[in-house]
């Protein structure tokens, strides 16, 4: 499976209203310096000491949001 890998905060600033809250996102351990990466079906993943948790999901046009924001692709 590929993933774009990114920042909490940079998550933030990708997410819309009707998707997450920024503070469930701090809620669930979410911080600024967090590692997540989301696949290519959306699915949202937090990197924890012992391994990824998925925390929630992207919808719409979260492709071009995310390669907006990060400059990155799928890998």
């Amino acid at each position: 499976m590929k993933f774009v890998e990114l920042t909490g905060k940079t998550l933030v600033s990708i997410i819309n209203e009707d998707e997450m809250d920024p503070e469930e996102l701090q809620k669930i351990g979410v911080a600024d310096d967090s590692v997540v990466r989301i696949n290519e079906q959306g699915d949202i993943e937090l990197r924890r000491k012992e391994g990824w948790d998925v925390i929630g999901g992207l919808i719409g046009d979260y492709q071009s949001r995310i390669h907006k924001h990060t400059g990155m692709d799928w890998a």
